[in-house]
Order: C-alpha cells, then structure tokens, then sequence
C-alpha cells in the first residue's frame, strides 16, 4: 500500500487499540484482531511488526494520558497481545500457505501426469497406426498377431490371416496422381473396416493390407472375410470426381496355433496372395502345404541351375525321327536333361519353364545346340548319311539379336553342314509383331538350315503370315495324335479329321509334317494313310543317349 494509504491503516489501528485500552472489562482480544490484521495488511515480517508498534505505541503516548493510572500495564499487555495475534496469524497464514502450495502441487502434478498420458497415447496411436488410413499399420498388427497366437488356453485354437494387395493400383497412381490414389486408400480402407466387423485390419504399406480373423472353428471362417473383403473392395466408389473399382488378390492362410510363428504365418500368406495373383487377380487363394512345397522345390531348381550348368549337371538324350513310309531314320529330337545331385533325373518339363522365367533359357540353350551340333558332327564320321538333329529355340533366343551369328560360329567350328541342323520353333516365338525373329530366320533359312515349326496346331497361326515364313516343317502335336487309339470312338474320328485338315494345310503351303507323340502301331498307320511323311514317339524309339543313335548307324 502507499504510505498514506499505511498512514491512515495504522492511525485506525490505534484508535481501535486506543479504546481497548479504556474498555472495562478489559480484554486483549482487541491487541490479538490488530496482530491478525496487520499479517492481513501483509506487514509479515519481524522488522516491519516491530516498527508498527513502535509507531502504535508512539500514537497512544501521544494521544492518551498514562499518568496515575494502569493505562501502562495494559498498554504493554495490549502490544504483548498484538505480538501474540501476529505471530499466530503469521503461522496459521504460513500453514495456509503451505495447504495451497500442496494443493497446487498435486493439482499441477495431477494435470502434468494427465498430459504425459495423453502425450503417450498420442505417441502411441502415432507409432502404431497408419498416418493416411488410421488403421493399425505393421507393428501393431505383430503385436496383435504375437498376443493372439501367445495367448494361454486348454483348448486348441485357430486363426487365420487374409493378405489383401490391390490390383492394378499403380496405374491409378501413375494415371490420376497419387492424391487421387491417397484418397482411394482411405476409401478402401474404410470398406474393409466396416465389411469384416471386430476383426483387425491393418495396413501394412502400399496398397497392402491384412485382416486378423482369431478364434476360427475353420477355414470357412476365413474365406467368409475374404469374400466379404472382396465385394467392398470391387464397390464402386466416387474420388476426387472419378468413378473407380478396383479390383484385389487375397492370400489366405486358416490353421492351428500350436507351432505356428508370425512370421511363417505371413510368410505363407504372403506366398499365397502370390497364388491368386498369378491366378488371374480379383480372387483368393487358400494356402495349401503341399502346394508350397512344389513352389519350394521350383525356387531350389531355379537357384540350382547356374551352378548345375558350370558343373556340366545337364546332358543330352535324342529321340529317333522316323519316316512313316520307309521307317528309315530321318533325324533326331536333342532333349535336354538334369542329372541333380538329390533328386535324380529331372525331364525338362520340370525345369524348362523355370529356365524361361529366369532367363537362364539362352545360356541352358546355348549349350544344347553347341551339343547337338557337336555330337551331329560325329555321327557323320560314322555315317555318311546320319540323321539331322532337331534343336528346339526358346522364344527368348529367337528373339536374341546374337542368334544368327552364334548358329553360324556352332557351324563353322564343328564342321557341321547348315541342312543337318533343324531349329525349332513355337508357333508363340512366330507370331509377334517384332521383324527381328522373322528376319533371323530367313538368314538360317538362307544358309540351309531346316525351320520347323513345334507342336503346331496348339497355339495360334495366321496362314497368310504363316506362309511368309522361312519354314519347311511342321510338327503336329501328339495331344492330336493321341485320339487316335481306337477305330470305333467318334472323338478318334474326329481327331482323325482334323490331323488330315492339318496335313492337308502343311501340305499346301509346300510343307512336311512330322507326327509327335506316336506311341502305337495303329497310330503310325493312321498317320501314314493321311499323308503324315514323318513320326517320333516311343513307338519308333525313347529317347536315350548318343551311343543308342551311334549303334542305329553302325
């Protein structure tokens, strides 16, 4: 307060003890209130308090007459009870206080603990939740998985999983812009969580998500989910203005818990949403062991292979190619072979097509035509008139810009002449739009080699480019020839007919045909009463190694 504002304070302080002072009965209250209240007016302190009093009792010596009276007595009794007062007020304040103090303490630390929880959450949901969807991202969903699969319980449990992947969702990306695609996410996001009820869905990444489907009775439970995942997806949906369905692949996996970890769980399906998307996309695929172990088998083919070929794994059987009218040999089929260290003799129908995904076909053919030539070549010391040999072109060495000049260097280094050595071809390998395999071709053509076309009549010919090409044979597939067992069956008959619409065809572009797949007497004799000049099968000879050809020219 200002001085004369403490001024006027302390002159009705003494008033009040003034009057005290000659009030009978006379009573210390009044001294204690005046300490009371200058702990009020915030005089708190030992010097401030004694200065007061001095200045109070300065006040009543001059403003009373003490003499001849016990006025003094009870003026020093009256200040001993303002101390008194003040001292009391002083502590009960400082008490006060103290209450407020811890009340604001456990107040501020109440609130502190409550932002810190609040903070963690937030943290928390951040850490384990997908920023765009909102939906639990990767490491909630393991921990969801690990917690279901960990959880105690007498009775055997189940559960399943549903990898679900988008299909063709980077086209929208790539064409719409990811904003659009962020939207679509979100949409999609929402459809499932509301198509599969309690059951988690999390995002992992990408246009990928999973569903955790825990306590199933069996895999029905789990291809429900899936079907109802399917359809909300596949709905149409408004984004940004655009009308957009999508299409998803689902990989599903339902089993025991017993001896089950997360990660083989996601491993398995993310193997199987693989399935369903070599399947044709838009459905799902169930996990299936033995499945699986096929696919193993293939990856352990397919890391096998560069190893197999530089410790020379693979070989080479020929398969006799007769004429139906004399039975004389006319040539020999090179069919490639894989003498693996753990599983014995592989045919190529078991390695081939991984050869093809791999790329690994040039290299593996490579080396079966520098083969075939080779051991061509050797025939011919033996016998002036050995057979040709047949080498079948994969689509991705028809289309290898280095074939001409690898078949000529082939040639030139072992001595074979150009018209022993036939290449064949799919029908696949032909038809494309690309001019370098046709004009490939007709230079090999042009230096004598024989063209055929392989298993004809399986895939797809236009016969006018058909008759453009530099080719001299086609080799009907023995799907064909294998309907033709018995005389009776009409479907014989029909097969029959169409083997002769398909000689008739070869023979009119000026073409020999050759009979895959003959495995009968009967079969032979149909073919060589339809005008089929040549045939290979086991009826004429298996396939076998080059010493069996060798002992037919001896």
């Amino acid at each position: 307060m200002t001085p004369a504002q403490l001024e006027a304070f302390l002159g009705a302080l003494t008033t009040r003890l003034a009057g005290a002072l000659q009030t009978e009965p006379f009573s210390l209250r009044a001294g204690q209130q005046v300490g009371a209240d200058l702990v009020a007016a915030h005089i708190a302190s030992a010097e401030g308090l004694g200065r007061t009093l001095e200045m109070i009792d300065l006040r009543l010596l001059r403003d009373l007459d003490l003499s001849g009276t016990d006025l003094p007595d009870r003026m020093a009794r009256l200040l001993g009870a303002v101390a008194a007062g003040y001292a009391r007020a002083l502590r009960d304040r400082t008490l006060d206080e103290q209450e407020t103090i811890r009340r604001a303490a456990m107040v501020a630390r109440e609130q502190a603990e409550l932002a810190l929880r609040e903070s963690e959450a937030r943290f928390r949901h951040q850490a384990t939740h997908d920023p765009l969807t909102d939906l639990p991202n990767r490491t909630l969903f393991t921990e969801r998985l690990s917690a279901a699969l960990d959880r105690p319980g007498s009775e055997p449990r189940r559960l399943g999983l549903c990898f679900v992947d988008l299909d063709g969702f980077k086209m929208i990306n790539d064409t719409l812009g990811h904003q659009v695609g962020d939207l679509l996410l979100i949409s999609v996001a929402d459809r499932l969580r509301r198509s599969v009820g309690d059951h988690l869905v999390a995002r992992l990444g990408g246009d990928e998500f999973v569903i955790l489907i825990e306590e199933t009775s069996c895999t029905d439970d789990a291809l429900k989910v899936a079907d109802a995942a399917l359809a909300a997806i596949g709905t149409m949906a408004v984004v940004d203005g655009h009308e957009l369905t999508v299409s998803a692949s689902i990989g599903i996996v339902e089993r025991a818990v017993i001896g089950t970890t997360p990660s083989e769980l996601m491993r398995a399906a993310d193997i199987t949403l693989h399935w369903a998307k070599s399947s044709g996309k838009g459905r799902w695929a169930l996990f299936d062991p033995e499945h699986n172990e096929r696919e193993l088998t293939r990856y352990a083919l397919s890391a096998a292979m560069p190893g197999a070929l530089d410790r020379r794994e693979f070989y080479v059987d020929y398969q006799p190619l007769v004429s139906l009218q004399t039975g004389a040999l006319l040539g020999v089929e090179a069919l490639v072979r894989w003498r693996h260290p753990g599983l014995g003799v592989l045919g190529p129908d078991q390695f081939i097509g991984l050869a093809e995904e791999t790329g690994l076909i040039v290299r593996l053919g490579s080396w079966v035509l520098a083969e075939a030539c080779r051991q061509a070549r050797e025939w011919l010391h033996l016998n002036p008139d050995a057979p040709f040999v047949s080498v079948n072109l994969a689509v991705r060495q028809v289309h290898d810009p280095g074939l001409v000049d690898e078949v000529t260097a082939l040639l030139e280094q072992t001595g074979l002449p150009p018209h022993r050595l036939q290449l064949e071809i799919t029908e696949s390998a032909l038809m494309s739009a690309a001019d370098q395999p046709v004009y490939a071709l007709r230079r090999l053509a042009d230096l004598g080699i024989r063209i055929a076309i392989d298993d004809f009549g399986t895939g797809y010919s236009n016969l006018s480019y058909l008759r453009s090409l530099p080719v001299g044979e086609l080799k009907v597939a023995g799907s064909f020839v294998s309907g033709l067992r018995t005389a009776s069956d009409s479907a014989s008959r029909t097969d029959e007919r169409i083997l002769a619409a398909l000689v008739s065809l070869a023979h009119t572009l000026e073409l020999t045909v050759t009979a895959e797949g003959v495995e009968t007497a009967r079969q032979a004799e149909r073919l060589r009463a339809i005008g089929c000049e040549a045939a290979q099968g086991w009826h004429f000879g298996r396939p076998g190694p080059s010493a069996q050809i060798a002992a037919l020219l001896g």
